[in-house]
């Protein structure tokens, strides 16, 4: 299943047997919740999923959203009525940074048919498609988590990556230069790590880019089609739109995944020994 589905593509799932379990996975850094979004209208029929409370352990030495407990994810996905055979399709807001956490994880538990709705809520809405305030009450689904379908990283193999492959930041520029750290213990960025902010993965409408217009925007990067690349931010939650957009772009695939740092800038930056560069050079 290609990372990216449309409105369009979406409405015509919905209308087929089994249609797609919607996960509705929207979330801001500094808030609202967004289960209040939620509330005040969805898609029909999506189940609303908590990513603080829900797609991430709670923070601790391991980062500010380290991955979940394969057992607790299981059962979250399970209650929202996620099978192993049936396509699950997520969406956030509007730019898929959110969403793109809820794909990556659903991959790396062993789901194989899962998209990211392009341009999420906000181009669902702009077309002028059906919402609901109704809550629905989904069958338990099926699913088993199976960890380790998507690679991980910790913070001694980001670093050898930084050195030896591409290591790619989705953090604002202003944050990987170091200028600001408005959440971490330090500013900088990982020494050797190339700066690709997520927002630049989608145009001014929220839509994602074309894979070729992204192709080209990596290659810049240093991203071709064969070396080992990876991705962190500041939690682990946008840089997961990053290994969304490698694949989007036919960098990456099933076959040849992208890796996650998922301790990301706030595990790395908590040790005092981690050395971080600063300015707008990787280091």
């Amino acid at each position: 299943m290609h990372p990216l589905i449309s409105a369009d593509d979406l409405m015509a799932a919905l209308r087929q047997e089994p249609h797609p379990t919607l996960l509705d996975i929207r979330w801001s850094l500094l808030g609202p919740p967004g289960r209040q979004d939620y509330e005040a209208g969805h898609l029909p029929g999506a189940v609303f999923v908590d990513l603080d409370a829900e797609l991430a352990a709670p923070p601790g030495p391991a980062g500010r959203h380290p991955l979940p407990d394969p057992a607790a994810l299981e059962g979250v996905l399970r209650r929202a009525g996620v099978d192993r055979g049936r396509p699950v399709v997520v969406y956030d807001a509007d730019n898929g940074s959110a969403a793109a956490r809820a794909w990556w994880l659903l991959r790396w538990a062993g789901h194989e048919s899962v998209a990211v709705l392009d341009g999420g809520y906000a181009a669902w809405t702009a077309e002028g498609r059906p919402t609901t305030t109704e809550q629905p009450t989904p069958r338990e689904g099926d699913f088993r988590v199976r960890p380790g379908s998507m690679p991980v990283i910790d913070a001694d193999e980001a670093a050898r990556l930084a050195r030896e492959g591409t290591l790619l930041d989705a953090r604002a520029p202003e944050r990987y230069r170091g200028d600001v750290e408005p959440l971490d213990p330090r500013a900088g960025h990982i020494p050797g790590a190339v700066n690709a902010p997520f927002a630049a993965h989608v145009a001014a409408d929220g839509r994602w880019r074309s894979p070729e217009d992204l192709a080209r925007h990596f290659a810049d990067l240093g991203v071709g089609g064969s070396g080992p690349v990876g991705a962190y931010c500041g939690s682990g939650v946008t840089a997961c739109s990053v290994l969304l957009a490698l694949e989007h772009a036919g960098l990456t695939g099933p076959d040849r995944p992208a890796a996650l740092y998922a301790g990301s800038w706030s595990n790395w930056s908590a040790d005092p020994d981690r050395p971080a560069a600063t300015g707008p050079e990787a280091g």
